[in-house]
This record gives C-alpha cells, structure tokens and sequence, in this order.
C-alpha cells in the first residue's frame, strides 16, 4: 500500500468537529497585547451590544461576560426555527491581573463588535522572598 504525503495539516473536519462549536474560547477570541506600563485585550464580540457586555474585577481576577439572547416569545412571519446555529446565551472569559490591580485603573470601550479592555501593569508585592533554601542535615 503506498502512502502519500499529507499535503496540508488543516483538515476542515477536526477543525469544526474537534472543538465544541459554541465554547466561550471561539466565540470571545482575544488578543493581549503589551506596552511598557499596560497591557491592552482587544476582544471580538460580533453581533453582541454594549449593553450585553460587562467587565468586572474580583481578587484579582478581570472577568468579562457577554450576554446574547433572542426572544423566543417574538412571533414574525419566519414561521418555525428548523436550525439555530449562532450563538444564544451567555459565555465568560477570565484572566488574572494580579490582585494590586484596582478597577478604577482599568478602563474599557466597546466599538463595532471589538472589546478593547486597557489594564495598568502594577508590580506585585512579594510577600516571600524568590528563592528559599533549606538546610541540608
């Protein structure tokens, strides 16, 4: 039996059967970016309002949540959904920021389906030293 060469590692099945359709990962995709005092998450959230998007900070943690429902109470003249395949309901991304970080230093503006978060960097207090060694008996 001859075997070929794969030609191409992209294969269109792992990709949309591999990995939940619907997780929080490919819905709120996320890039970090950073500067020398921030570091910025650009965050795409199409089809999703202003309204439906919150951020908010808890030890430590930068939590942002996006909410998108459609009303199945509206009566149209579509008649019966057969498929639904976007996105209805909630998803969440978290990141930690470090638990100096406040939420009056964070900042954050929703423009056209992108959610820019802005995040200071702040130093860390260390309560330990770096390295501790233990005596060898």
């Amino acid at each position: 039996m001859t075997r070929y060469p794969l030609l191409n590692d992209f294969d269109l099945f792992d990709d949309v059967f591999g990995v939940p359709m619907f997780s929080s990962d490919r819905i709120m995709r996320t890039d970090v970016e950073e500067s020398d005092d921030h570091y910025t998450l650009k965050m795409d959230l199409p089809g999703y309002q202003k309204e439906d998007v919150t951020v908010s900070l808890n030890r430590g943690n930068l939590t942002i949540s996006a909410k998108h429902n459609t009303s199945k109470d509206e009566k149209d003249d579509r008649g019966n959904i057969l498929r639904q395949e976007r996105f209805t309901g909630n998803c969440s991304r978290t990141f930690s920021v470090g638990t100096d970080v406040k939420d009056t230093d964070i900042h954050a503006s929703f423009k056209d389906g992108i959610l820019t978060v802005t995040v200071p960097k702040v130093e860390q207090k260390k309560e330990l030293p770096e390295h501790n060694y233990i005596t060898i008996e």
